[in-house]
């Protein structure tokens, strides 16, 4: 069955109309394993899609595999300590090459037949090519038979991928967000960001649709029932939507007051505007970024897809300044990653159960909260636009 008789035209089109009207994607693209591929391809490989944090990463010769939607990858830090990323493949035989995080003495060596190639891709070894003992062969070079790079660039310490190869340039791509977060936390700040040594980092797994915890995340209508302690510092008359353009929505709380009531004290942004002091922002980059950021600290979650119904969910908190992200603020952090646990672990239930609402004849897309629902429409029409213009 083709990805058209699975996700008729009409379906799409009814999500692209005014958000009194629309509808939502239908249960296919949520619960069919055979569109996972699909969008994969289609939704993901064409834009910018995050992979990694940069901290995965922790020295200068050093590689890590990451599965991405099925496809074997492989990030390295150079010995220039500039970040790379490749198809995980040895160009001989496509055996995969790279299966354990860790460090490179000096070569990447497939297992299979030694072929060896160097942190910047290039093929520098290969062992009785020629016949046994000759490892060489008329007429073969090394030369342009490395590892296949992927485009790839880093921003707020997440690396990010072009599959294709053809989008637009990163810096255009960031460039709406980049330019919005730095009239509040000051220009070239994001870049001065720090990684907590504690209470930084945080896996979850949930068993539902990437795209799920992207809408959940795009609107703040569920805080009430959902996030009672969150509501309480943080409360829904005091949220607002942003639809910042095609390809980022969200929210922004007026009230974030997390600091008072967990008494933490951490150093802030020096920039950050006197008359928004208690102002946040929680935006969906789509496809599969999930970014918030208050006056003390940043965060960031990637979404790493394993199946339709599977995702990993990937969380970094940075931090202002070297005090904030040390020692001292140990105590502090411990407060802040406390707080947001709880709120993202509370979500899960919540994406879990529409997750399983998808298999319900019942449901096929629902329908939008014209006021509530708006930064959520957004992501809707984005993924239709993709499925539409791959359909025809």
């Amino acid at each position: 069955m083709s990805v058209s008789q699975k996700i008729p035209v009409s379906a799409i089109q009814r999500v692209q109309k005014p958000i009194e009207s629309a509808s939502g994607m239908p249960n296919s693209a949520y619960d069919d394993p055979a569109l996972f591929e699909f969008e994969r391809d289609h939704l993901f490989a064409s834009t910018w899609a995050g992979l990694e944090f940069a901290s995965e990463l922790p020295e200068a010769g050093y590689a890590r595999p990451v599965d991405f939607m099925g496809l074997p990858i492989l990030m390295v830090r150079d010995h220039d300590n500039k970040i790379r990323v490749f198809h995980n493949v040895c160009s001989h035989r496509g055996m995969v090459l790279v299966h354990e995080p860790g460090p490179v003495r000096k070569l990447i060596r497939c297992r299979y037949h030694s072929w060896s190639y160097d942190l910047q891709g290039d093929l520098k070894a290969t062992p009785h090519i020629g016949g046994v003992g000759h490892n060489s062969a008329e007429g073969f070079t090394c030369e342009g038979k490395g590892l296949k790079e992927i485009r790839s660039a880093q921003w707020m310490g997440i690396v990010f991928i072009n599959l294709s190869g053809d989008a637009i340039e990163f810096s255009d791509y960031i460039a709406p967000l980049c330019e919005r977060w730095e009239k509040l936390a000051g220009k070239g700040s994001i870049e001065k960001l720090r990684v907590g040594q504690t209470d930084s980092n945080m896996q979850l797994h949930i068993n539902a649709n990437w795209k799920l915890a992207i809408e959940n995340y795009c609107e703040a209508y569920h805080l009430p029932w959902v996030h009672p302690d969150l509501n309480s510092y943080s409360p829904l008359d005091q949220h607002v939507n942003l639809m910042i353009n095609d390809y980022m929505s969200g929210q922004a709380t007026l009230n974030y007051t997390l600091s008072e009531v967990s008494g933490h004290t951490l150093p802030t942004f020096p920039a950050w505007p006197e008359d928004r002091m208690t102002e946040g922002e929680y935006i969906s980059l789509f496809p599969n970024l999930m970014l918030g950021v208050q006056i003390d600290h940043v965060f960031a979650i990637i979404l790493q897809p394993r199946a339709c119904d599977e995702t990993v969910e990937k969380l970094q908190i940075s931090f202002v300044n070297e005090a904030a992200s040390g020692v001292d603020g140990a105590a502090c952090r411990s407060e802040v990653m406390k707080a947001w646990k709880l709120v993202f672990e509370e979500d899960i239930f919540a994406v879990e159960g529409m997750q399983r609402g998808r298999k319900s004849p019942g449901f096929d897309g629902g329908v939008f909260s014209p006021v509530m629902d708006r930064p959520s429409h957004v992501f809707h029409q984005w993924v239709s636009r993709r499925y539409e213009e791959a359909l025809k």
